[in-house]
C-alpha cells in the first residue's frame, strides 16, 4: 500500500467542504502555526481518557494534565485548561468507578482499501487510514467507543449523533481490518463547564462599590469587604460541585445499519474520483460559504484572501505532515 496516498476521513471531509482548503493542507501540506485551542483541549481529554481506561487510576491522569500545562501559574490559557481538564477527569472517575463494558483496544489504528462499488476493485491511488478511540465488548457484541466533549447535551445534540458519518465509516473499516462485527457506537460525552475562576476586585473597583453602598446606607457606613481572587482550591471545589451533576456526563449507545456502510463507501469512492480530477487539472475550487463556518474563519482564510501570498504562507503557516491524528502506537494489544 506504500505507493498509494494514505487518506483519512478528515481529509475527505475537508475536500467535500472546500477543495481549496484540502489542497492547502493535504497536497501542499501547510498548517497554521497557531493551533485551535478548542481542538487542543479535546486532544488532551482524549489522552486523559486513554490513560484512565488503561489502568483506571486517577493519579497518572492528573499527572498528565500537570505536564500538559507546565506554565499554568503564569499563563492564563494554561490555567483555564488545567482547571477544566482536572475537574472533568475527577468528575469522570467518580461518575464511572466501574464499567459495564470490557475494553478490547484503545486508540486503535486501522488501514483499509477504498473500493469501487460497481466493480469491487480497490483504488489504485488511495487507501483509507484512521484511528478509533476504543473498541469495547458489551456481552458478546463489539462497539466502537467514541469520546466527545460538548458545550451542552440536549435532544438536538443527541439527534446529531446519527449524522456522525466519520465514526460510522470507521466502523465499517474496523470490521474489514480486524475481522470483527461492530454492532454500534458507544458515545461517551463529557460536558465542558462554563464556570470561570473569579478574579476578585481591584482596590479601585472595591472602593467604587463601597462608595455606592455607603451612599445608599442610612448610617453612612458599610461593612463591605473587598472580594479577593478565587483560589485554585476554591475554584476546584466549585467545579467539583458542577461535575457531580448528572447532566455533565452522558453515554449514548447507537446501533449501526449495514445499509449505512454501503452508502458511505459509495460516497467515499465518488470523492476519490473528484480528487483525482482536481489533481489532474490542478483546479481546486473555493467554497466561500465555508470560510466562516462555526462563526470563525477557516484556518486557510488568510491564504485564500491573499491569493496564496508567499509572505502570508511564510509568516503564518508551516510545513507539517498530514494526518497528525494517526500518529502514535496502539495503546494496548488486541484482545478479540
Amino acid at each position: 500500500m506504500s505507493d498509494r496516498m494514505t487518506t483519512s476521513y478528515s481529509m475527505w471531509s475537508l475536500f467535500r467542504n472546500c477543495r481549496k482548503a484540502a489542497h492547502w493542507r493535504y497536497v501542499l501540506e501547510l498548517a497554521p502555526f497557531e493551533k485551535d485551542r478548542h481542538l487542543s483541549f479535546g486532544s488532551l481529554i482524549h489522552e486523559c481518557l486513554e490513560t484512565w481506561h488503561q489502568g483506571r487510576q486517577l493519579a497518572p491522569v492528573l499527572d498528565h494534565i500537570d505536564r500538559a500545562c507546565p506554565n499554568r501559574a503564569q499563563d492564563e490559557d494554561q490555567r483555564r485548561v488545567w482547571h477544566l481538564a482536572t475537574a472533568i477527569m475527577r468528575g469522570y472517575s467518580a461518575r464511572y468507578p466501574t464499567e459495564d463494558f470490557e475494553v478490547v483496544a484503545l486508540e486503535k489504528k486501522f488501514e483499509g482499501e477504498i473500493i469501487n462499488p460497481e466493480t469491487g476493485a480497490s483504488s489504485r491511488s488511495f487507501v483509507l487510514a484512521g484511528k478509533v478511540d476504543g473498541i469495547v465488548r458489551i456481552g458478546d457484541q463489539h462497539f466502537l467507543l467514541e469520546h466527545k466533549t460538548a458545550a451542552a447535551i440536549d435532544a438536538s445534540y443527541l439527534e446529531r449523533l446519527w449524522t456522525d458519518f466519520q465514526i460510522t465509516l470507521y466502523a465499517s473499516y474496523v470490521e474489514q481490518a480486524l475481522g470483527i462485527h461492530v454492532a454500534g457506537i458507544l458515545y461517551n460525552v463529557l460536558v465542558k463547564a462554563r464556570l470561570q475562576q473569579s478574579a476578585g476586585e481591584t482596590e479601585v473597583e472595591f472602593e467604587a462599590r463601597r462608595a455606592e453602598l455607603v451612599a445608599k446606607s442610612k448610617t453612612g457606613k458599610s461593612s463591605a469587604k473587598r472580594r479577593m481572587p478565587e483560589t485554585d482550591d476554591e475554584f476546584q471545589a466549585r467545579l467539583a460541585e458542577k461535575y457531580a451533576e448528572p447532566e455533565m456526563f452522558h453515554r449514548e449507545l447507537l446501533y449501526l445499519s449495514r445499509d449505512q456502510f454501503t452508502t458511505l463507501r459509495a460516497e467515499l469512492w465518488e470523492l476519490t474520483q473528484a480528487f483525482l480530477d482536481a489533481r489532474r487539472r490542478d483546479v481546486w475550487y473555493q467554497n466561500t460559504s465555508f470560510c466562516f463556518q462555526y462563526g470563525k474563519p477557516c484556518p486557510y482564510f488568510a491564504l485564500c484572501r491573499s491569493g496564496g501570498s508567499p509572505n502570508v504562507a511564510e509568516n503564518f503557516y508551516e510545513h507539517r505532515e498530514p494526518h497528525e491524528e494517526l500518529r502514535g502506537a496502539d495503546a494496548q494489544p488486541d484482545t478479540f
